[in-house]
C-alpha cells in the first residue's frame, strides 16, 4: 500500500484529554514495502515499487514525487475515485507507537490491476501479508513463474495455520513476530521459528524489537542481540531490519554478516526520525559490535553451541574498509561502559 505518513516524535504519550509537546515531525512514504524500496535505493540498490493507486490530489502526487526523488522505479497510478489515504504515527522515546491509518477494501483492490512486469527481472520480491490475501498471492505467483525468490513479512500471520500452509510454497524468506518474544520470552521465539521451518520455508526470521532477532536457515541458526541505543522514533524499525537483511542477501553475504547488518540498521533507525537512512559504512561499524549466539536444531529442539561478543578476527568482514573507518562511530553510538575501580587499603605498617 502507498500512503504518505506523518511521524510525530515526543517524550511521552499524553493522557486522555491532555496534550504533549512534539519535538519533531517527519513525513515520508508508507507502508513497509515503500520504506524498504526507499532504504535500499539510498544504499545503491536498484529497486521498484508495485503499489496501490493514490488519489489524484496533492498528497498523491507528493507520494509519486517522493518515490521518484528517492530513485525508486515503478509507475504510481492516480485515481479520482478516492482521496489519497493518510497515516499519522505518534512515537515516544520508549519506542511506543500509536497510529491512525486509512485503509479500505476499495484501496487495496487496486493492487489487482497493478502492472507486475517489474517482477520478471527482479532478484527478490518483498510482500506484506496484511495487504490482503488475494492481492499478494497474485504477485507471488508471478514471482514463482520467473523463479524470483519471495520475502514475506508475515508478522502475526503465522497464527493462522491455513495461511502459513498457503504461503509457504511461495516463500523463500519469512519475517515474523510474536508479542511474547518481544518481551524476551525465549520459548515463544523458538516456537515460531520451528513452525516456519517445519512448513518448508528456507529462511525464518523472528524479530523481537529491542530484544534482537533469531534467524534460522538450514542448519545455521543465529541469535542476535540488539545493541542498546537511545530511542527517538521506532516507526519503520521492522522495515529497516528487512531492508538490511535484503541488502546482505543481495550482496551474497553470509547469514551472520547479513543478520548483523540488519540489526545494526534497525538499531540506528530508531535513534532519529525520518526516512533518511544511515550510510552503509556507519551501519557496518555498529554491526561489528552486535552480540551473536550460534545454535543448532536437533530433535525438534534448539541448543546454543557458541557465543560471540564481537566478530571473530578471521571473519571476512573484519577486513572491510568500512569496518575500520566506522569503529569510532559505533563507539559514539553505544553507551559508555562503567569502569569499576577497586579501592586498595594501604597497610598501617610499612
Amino acid at each position: 500500500m502507498l500512503t504518505p505518513v506523518y511521524i510525530m516524535a515526543l517524550d511521552k504519550l499524553p493522557k486522555l484529554n491532555t496534550g504533549a509537546l512534539v519535538h519533531q515531525v517527519s513525513e515520508y512514504v508508507y507502508d513497509d514495502a515503500a520504506i524498504i524500496a526507499c532504504n535500499l535505493a539510498q544504499w545503491g540498490v536498484s529497486t521498484g515499487m508495485i503499489g496501490t493507486a493514490v488519489g489524484d490530489d496533492l498528497l498523491g502526487h507528493h507520494v509519486a514525487d517522493t518515490l521518484k526523488n528517492m530513485g525508486v522505479q515503478g509507475k504510481v497510478r492516480f485515481t479520482k475515485k478516492y482521496k489519497t489515504p493518510l497515516e499519522v504515527n505518534v512515537s515516544d522515546k520508549k519506542g511506543a507507537r500509536t497510529y491512525f491509518w486509512q485503509r479500505s477494501k476499495e484501496i487495496l483492490e487496486t493492487l489487482d490491476t497493478a502492472n507486475l512486469s517489474l517482477i520478471k527481472k527482479s532478484k527478490l520480491l518483498y510482500v506484506d501479508w496484511y495487504d490482503g490475501d488475494a492481492h499478494i498471492i497474485r504477485a507471488m505467483e508471478e514471482a514463482r513463474r520467473f523463479n524470483v525468490p519471495v520475502f514475506l513479512n508475515f508478522e502475526h500471520g503465522h497464527q493462522h495455520p491455513e495461511l502459513l500452509k498457503k504461503y509457504s510454497g511461495f516463500v523463500t524468506i519469512c519475517q515474523a513476530v510474536t508479542d511474547a518474544a518481544q518481551i524476551g520470552k525465549r520459548q515463544a521465539m523458538l516456537g515460531v521459528a520451528r513452525k516456519l521451518i517445519n512448513s518448508g520455508i528456507k529462511t525464518a526470521i523472528i524479530t523481537m524489537a529491542s530484544q534482537g532477532c533469531m534467524v534460522v536457515q538450514g542448519d545455521e541458526i543465529i541469535r542476535a542481540h540488539a545493541p542498546k541505543v537511545k530511542t527517538v522514533d521506532a516507526s519503520g524499525a521492522g522495515a529497516t531490519f528487512s531492508s538490511g537483511f535484503i541488502y546482505g542477501y543481495l550482496n551474497g553475504w553470509g547469514l551472520e554478516d547479513t543478520v548483523r547488518f540488519a540489526i545494526a540498521a534497525a538499531s540506528l533507525k530508531v535513534t532519529r526520525s525520518g526516512l533518511v537512512m544511515f550510510p552503509v559504512q556507519q551501519i557496518v561499524g555498529l554491526a561489528r559490535t552486535v552480540r551473536i549466539e550460534r545454535m543448532i536444531y536437533r530433535g525438534d529442539q534448539f541448543h546454543t553451541i557458541r557465543k560471540f561478543l564481537r566478530i571473530p578476527q578471521n571473519n571476512p568482514i573484519i577486513n572491510n574498509v568500512f569496518v575500520k573507518e566506522s569503529q569510532k562511530f559505533a563507539e559514539k553510538i553505544l553507551p559508555k561502559k562503567k569502569v569499576e575501580r577497586r579501592k586498595i587499603k594501604r597497610s598501617m605498617v610499612e
